[in-house]
């Protein structure tokens, strides 16, 4: 490490991944002296890099925050894992995040060796995430920063929200936290207008604004289970259970999240669900690569016996069909 500009970079790659690091320290891992090192980081404050010194003996030097993003420097795995996260975010369904990806990608490349360019470039070309095909966007990227800083804060909002049904309420809404599944964003927390937990997808909130009120998010709450739990017990006609022969990573690998509650047992994995049509619910029944027995309802063995010599019919025509045959319960 000859270079003094070598030795510059080297000082602000330690201040980004340290945070706080003693002058005698920055300076033995520069493999300079403590004048030098000040010199150094005179230069980069020269640059136009905010850098606070707390003095004493237990001093340190650190970035300021918050001031300007400073030049970043990434190790190899470091660019490559940024990589497969702009791929991700992609599908994220953030309707102003696609040139934001694309500017971020294009500035990643601009500075990459080339044959670390070349393993990034074959990332966006080949990497696909299937993200359970986002297409509900929060609409603007408003409602998501709106959301997140008040669950961080733990702040109140007001909202105006346009139900499934076509309803518009107005509510006040504690947000506990926000998780993406099924295809969108939701948020999850207190509702004081149904004074009970709720969840809401952000591309239907019309209207938000932070409230000076603040709340105390119950310990543990973990914003993903409460939506799954929610998203199944939505009311349906028909209550539906049903044994899974399998483990339980098979068995949520098989349905997506919102498709009901998984529970362990001895016998297998108990999904319960509910549903209007039973016909639907049979078909999806019907594509497992495992047994089942069907606990309830009678009808919906009904909708298997029917699928089933509807798939016999199909093969003894000779169309080709998507199922194989299995033991229906």
């Amino acid at each position: 490490m000859a270079l003094p500009t070598t030795r510059v970079l080297a000082v602000l790659e330690l201040l980004q991944s340290q945070g706080r690091i003693s002058g005698p320290e920055l300076a033995r891992r520069v493999d300079v002296d403590v004048r030098t090192l000040r010199r150094y980081i005179v230069m980069l404050e020269e640059l136009g890099i905010p850098i606070t010194t707390e003095r004493g003996r237990y001093g340190a030097y650190m970035l300021v925050a918050g001031f300007k993003m400073p030049p970043m420097m990434f190790t190899n795995d470091e660019a490559l894992a940024l990589s497969v996260g702009l791929v991700a975010a992609r599908s994220l369904g953030l309707a102003e995040a696609a040139p934001a990806v694309e500017s971020a990608q294009a500035k990643l490349s601009r500075v990459m060796p080339e044959k670390l360019r070349r393993q990034t470039q074959a990332i966006g070309e080949t990497v696909k995430v299937d993200l359970a095909d986002a297409t509900h966007t929060p609409g603007s990227n408003a409602a998501l920063i709106t959301l997140t800083t008040a669950a961080q804060s733990q702040q109140r909002v007001f909202m105006s929200y346009d139900s499934g049904q076509h309803q518009h309420t107005q509510r006040e809404f504690d947000p506990y936290g926000l998780a993406f599944r099924a295809g969108a964003w939701y948020t999850v927390g207190m509702c004081h207008l149904r004074k009970d937990l709720r969840s809401f997808r952000l591309d239907r909130i019309a209207e938000i604004k932070l409230l000076e009120r603040h709340f105390e998010r119950p310990q543990g709450f973990d914003p993903l289970q409460q939506l799954v739990f929610s998203l199944a017990n939505i009311p349906r006609s028909h209550r539906i259970e049903v044994l899974l022969r399998t483990d339980l990573k098979t068995a949520r690998r098989a349905f997506s999240l919102a498709f009901g509650l998984f529970e362990h047992t001895a016998d297998g994995v108990l999904l319960r669900s509910s549903a209007d049509d039973l016909n639907w619910f049979a078909r999806q029944l019907a594509a497992l690569s495992f047994d089942f027995v069907v606990h309830y309802p009678a009808q919906l063995r009904d909708e298997l016996k029917a699928c089933s010599v509807r798939l016999r019919t199909l093969a003894k025509a000779g169309v080709p069909k998507s199922s194989t045959k299995r033991r229906l319960g």
